[in-house]
């Protein structure tokens, strides 16, 4: 079985669209966010901003491995809004992610059918306007051992392109590693074998 170690996600908030039905705009934005409070001050910005708008819908998900998400309708009738964003957000699969669409009521009702519709349109058209990117999920460990096995340590992490997070070199050195989660066991076996060499997991 093929081990899952990527995943996408954005690194800067989307530029805004517009997407207009019977009078109302739908104004949607995408922001890279890492935890509630990101989504709270972000919620508090666009509120400032839109101020004169009917509802602010959105949907997040956060998290690679345990994820934890939330849709919010701010208003609507139930499920019309915030789950119809949050589907779009799975179906482009990212994760890490905010997207808030504000409405401004133009005076006509839409109707669940066509509130749906809307919000799932302005979503699809944020997330097309995102900057999607993939990032590798990493193992990270923690090498330690003696200034004299320097060499045989060093010519590991180079062959194996060994991304090095941080370093501290002494009598006895330390090396924090971060290896792409489908090689990490490969790589563990290897410092495991080494001579005087400690290899562990680091939380």
């Amino acid at each position: 079985m093929s081990v899952k170690d990527t995943y996408k996600t954005i690194l800067t908030p989307s530029e805004e669209v517009l997407f207009k039905e019977k009078n109302s705009k739908f104004f949607g934005q995408a922001f890279p966010v890492s935890s509630e409070e990101d989504v709270k001050t972000i919620l508090e910005q666009l509120k400032k901003m839109h101020f004169s708008a009917r509802h602010w819908c959105y949907a997040y998900q956060i998290g690679i491995e345990k994820i934890s998400f939330r849709a919010n309708d701010d208003g609507e009738p139930n499920n019309s809004a915030g789950m119809p964003i949050y589907g779009q957000i799975q179906s482009f699969d990212v994760t890490n992610i905010l997207v808030v669409v504000v409405r401004y009521f133009g005076g006509v009702k839409l109707g669940v059918g066509g509130l749906i519709t809307a919000y799932k349109t302005a979503t699809q058209l944020t997330m097309e306007a995102c900057d999607i990117i993939e990032k590798t999920i990493d193992s990270v460990f923690v090498i330690t051992y003696a200034y004299k096995n320097m060499n045989k340590v060093m010519r590991i992490v180079k062959e194996k392109n060994i991304l090095i997070v941080s370093k501290k070199l002494g009598e006895n050195c330390q090396l924090k590693i971060a290896v792409r989660k489908k090689n990490a066991k490969e790589i563990f076996d290897i410092f495991s074998n080494l001579f005087e060499v400690t290899i562990i997991k680091a939380d």
